[in-house]
């Protein structure tokens, strides 16, 4: 049964920033996390949090948006898809030939525990989108984009006006077809989305046959789908925008086959389209997030295998920071990688077979080729004879 909180016309959300201020958690939790919340920010609001069973020391909710020691272990980096190689100023990134990222926000509705790019909130001022004209100039420069896509931070915590002050410059811009908005505000807040008919009618003025506006959501246990969630989605859908998720693999939380499989097959009915499985990147304080690779292409195989073909279109992928390489196979012997987008166009289809390493929770821990074959062409460059 799906839980809700709060009524349709609520129109004033309550955050919180520290533990202390969450009645339902005991104090002293609080004191032993206070110095995981020194190091990464800590940050959700009341609706998120009535999600959660807090007589369930193991909810999959909590585990999502409450700190754990476990995060002050010695692993990862705060650039784990060296991200910062491709900023061409602070806030964009040109990675994919055709594809501009744009950092338009340096807050989110709730920031979870796994997430990626804690170096944001860290350090708020550094990375975000500051000068849009210079964004909106390299742009129209450069005629090979065709996407661009919004994110954060989180997008639409921007007010409506600042958000459509971006698109509708982009929508001057002949050569961009496609933008796409990042959130997870459907999760985390669908009544941003249910109490703004200004938002859906901008999406709605800025969607034409040939012009789409993507939603790119993140929705990542089936307790998230809330019936306010999907009235959210479907408002979105009604407005004209193209839903989507995409979503991390997450220890504790989805990284179980028949509870990821639960939430491919709603997603897919409810039209968000899964898209993307990410392997949890090694970012700083991630490792009890993390599950290595080969254990997750399993997940992930017995999880499509309960599902209709709608439900498994996602791809088992790991945002690198040479590409996006998706996990498309695995023996006894070998795990089977290719490029599914490379940063070298070039590179693009390229398949790389691999010893297995069942320990290897990001690609860089694989060290022996076995097989390769560029851009996907049916023969060995090299290998044992």
């Amino acid at each position: 049964m799906n839980r809700d909180s709060g009524s349709e016309t609520k129109n004033i959300m309550k955050y919180f920033n520290k533990l202390e201020q969450i009645e339902s958690f005991r104090d002293k939790e609080k004191n032993t996390l206070s110095s995981v919340t020194e190091k990464f920010d800590f940050r959700c609001n009341e609706y998120y949090l009535s999600l959660i069973n807090w007589d369930d020391p193991d909810d999959p909710i909590r585990r999502a948006i409450i700190p754990s020691i476990e995060e002050l272990d010695e692993w990862g980096r705060l650039d784990p898809s060296n991200e910062h190689t491709y900023s061409v100023m602070p806030g964009l990134e040109h990675k994919y030939n055709s594809t501009v990222l744009l950092l338009v926000s340096n807050v989110c509705e709730g920031i979870c525990r796994y997430c990626f790019r804690k170096r944001i909130f860290i350090n708020p001022q550094s990375e975000y989108l500051r000068d849009l004209p210079a964004a909106i100039r390299y742009i129209k420069e450069h005629t090979e984009i065709t996407n661009v896509l919004l994110t954060g931070g989180d997008p639409l915590v921007l007010k409506t006006s600042k958000l459509e002050e971006i698109i509708s410059q982009l929508r001057t811009i002949d050569h961009v077809h496609i933008v796409r908005i990042g959130t997870k505000m459907p999760a985390f807040n669908p009544y941003r989305i249910i109490n703004d008919p200004d938002l859906l009618k901008m999406i709605e003025k800025y969607s034409s046959e040939w012009k789409k506006i993507y939603i790119m959501m993140h929705f990542i246990h089936p307790r998230e789908l809330t019936d306010a969630a999907v009235k959210a989605v479907t408002m979105l859908q009604k407005a004209g925008a193209i839903t989507t998720n995409q979503m991390p693999l997450i220890k504790g939380i989805n990284a179980d086959y028949k509870i990821l499989a639960e939430l491919l097959k709603k997603l897919s009915f409810i039209g968000a389209v899964p898209y993307y499985i990410f392997q949890c990147r090694p970012a700083m304080g991630n490792k009890a997030y993390t599950v290595p690779i080969e254990q997750g292409y399993e997940i992930v195989q017995k999880a499509k295998s309960l599902v209709s073909g709608l439900a498994k279109r996602a791809r088992y992928v790991m945002s690198h920071s040479s590409g996006k390489i998706e996990v498309v196979g695995k023996t006894e012997q070998c795990t089977i990688f290719k490029y599914h987008r490379a940063a070298d166009d070039l590179e693009s289809g390229r398949i790389m077979v691999l010893k297995s390493n069942p320990n290897a929770y990001w690609f860089d821990d694989y060290t022996e080729i076995i097989e390769e074959y560029p851009n996907n062409l049916p023969y060995r460059i090299y290998g044992p004879e």
